[in-house]
């Protein structure tokens, strides 16, 4: 065995110990000479903090350092973590606060809008709704539905999200206007229809749903006299109905048909484009409000020069662009446009209220020449409401309709629809009641959209009920 002075201990930093506390030597180890000097610290080490001992532990043994344990992750490195892997935390341990996608404050995610028309679609939905302080909404087969996975959006999501499909000049516009209508296309998927309105000092938007296909009129289970439109050499065609009936979709069917089957030259002024015609048979020129041209008037106006053949206007909204349309159809042109009315009587009605008492019945004379047709139609939902069938009120100017314009009897009107199938014509009530019939509609959906119910009822042979 060793001698006391043949052992050797390892060279280590001296260590100060705390201020007048005397440390017994460890046992076994020969105690330095009380003569000794001690040696000083040396003076680049940091000053030691000093810390009291526990009363607990002996002075004479090493007192152990209560420390506390660090995280999993702390102080380790990466070659570490690879010879002893340790799992991570979760979210609670960790002190995050998981968000859902409408999270509010300025860690809110983002919306991603694509994703929610992808969605849209594969739903088949034909519009998105959003708005603030409310879940995305969309619109299947008539009837809003939330989009599943968000909450109610704020402020601030609405506007990243809307804004992100805004070039710098429309963002202008819509912050002066306070309202702007666009397009927006999903390559491969499908064109939108967008509106932007302020509402409440914050965005709201609506986005409807333009296939890239344009159905032909067979598959929207139209009217076979609706084709026969394309062919007219000119004269006015009017198809008319409420907000999301169908109007565009019905116009775009009749364009194609005459894109593919006659040589012309096609403008459509459109606010915005919707479908989107290739150049077939025809060529084709679309416009654009507010991108291409700055109203529907100083594009009709401007259309006259440019030899058309047919004419589109998206919408007959005012004085000076009905009375460019009626001259344009009298001029040797066809012109296609919509009106936001209900029946074929009441669109005549609309247009001739327009224009000044002096000048109405001008009007009727200039309208019951050039006017060739009046289409309108209602969506309804199918019988397993999975779908929508258009209904539709056909008005062909006969000698006998032209005549009840230029005279004003408009009351007739309907009268002289229910007698002129041999012509194609027929009333709102008479292809509800046919589509019952069907089975397309149940019968109190033909009574939600009709426009008389004890009519419809006589045409189904049904008993009126209480409420008729």
């Amino acid at each position: 065995m060793s001698s006391p002075d043949e052992f050797s201990l390892p060279t280590a930093l001296p260590v100060e110990p705390p201020a007048g506390i005397p440390i017994a030597p460890p046992v076994g180890l020969p105690m330095a000479p009380p003569s000794a000097p001690v040696p000083a610290p040396p003076s680049t080490l940091p000053t030691a903090i000093p810390v009291s001992a526990p009363q607990s532990i002996p002075l004479n043994q090493p007192a152990p350092i209560p420390v506390s344990a660090p995280p999993a992750s702390a102080g380790r490195s990466a070659r570490d973590a690879d010879l002893d892997p340790v799992a991570p935390p979760t979210a609670s341990e960790a002190g995050i606060v998981t968000m859902d996608r409408a999270t509010v404050g300025s860690t809110e995610p983002e919306i991603s809008l694509d994703e929610i028309l992808l969605y849209l679609l594969e739903k088949g939905g034909s519009d998105l709704h959003l708005s603030v302080n409310s879940p995305p909404m969309i619109r299947v087969h008539g009837d809003l539905e939330a989009v599943p996975g968000y909450r109610p959006v704020t402020a601030h999501q609405l506007q990243d999200a809307v804004y992100s499909i805004l070039t710098d000049k429309q963002k202008q516009r819509f912050e002066e206007n306070k309202e702007l209508d666009l397009a927006y296309q999903l390559p491969g998927a499908a064109r939108f229809r967008v509106n932007l309105m302020q509402q409440q000092g914050s965005i709201g938007a609506v986005l409807r749903a333009i296939p890239w296909e344009i159905l032909p009129l067979e598959a929207l289970r139209m009217p076979e006299i609706l084709g026969d439109f394309a062919d007219l050499p000119r004269g006015l065609v009017l198809v008319t109905g409420p907000t999301g009936s169908g109007k565009s979709t019905t116009l775009a069917a009749i364009i194609d048909k005459a894109n593919r089957t006659r040589k012309g030259h096609i403008i459509t002024i459109e606010d915005p484009i919707e479908f989107v015609h290739q150049h077939r048979k025809s060529l084709v020129n679309q416009r654009e409000v507010g991108t291409d041209t700055m109203s529907f008037e100083a594009a009709l106006k401007h259309a006259l020069r440019q030899d058309p053949d047919i004419i589109l206007v998206g919408e007959m909204r005012d004085l000076e662009t009905i009375s460019i349309a009626l001259t344009a159809a009298e001029t040797g042109h066809l012109v296609f446009g919509t009106l936001h009315t209900s029946s074929a009587a009441t669109t005549i009605d609309r247009i001739i209220d327009v224009f000044p008492p002096s000048q109405q019945s001008q009007i009727r004379t200039q309208l019951a020449a050039s006017v060739q047709a009046i289409v309108c139609q209602t969506l309804c939902k199918t019988t397993d409401g999975k779908g929508r069938v258009a209904a539709t009120e056909v008005l062909i100017a006969t000698p006998a309709i032209r005549n009840l314009i230029r005279e004003g009897k408009l009351q007739s009107i309907p009268s002289a629809l229910q007698t002129g199938s041999r012509y194609g014509m027929h009333t709102l009530n008479q292809d509800l009641a046919h589509l019952v019939d069907e089975g397309l509609i149940t019968y109190e959906m033909a009574r939600e959209r009709c426009s008389d119910a004890s009519e419809l009822n006589q045409l189904l042979g049904r008993t009126p009920d209480a409420t008729d």
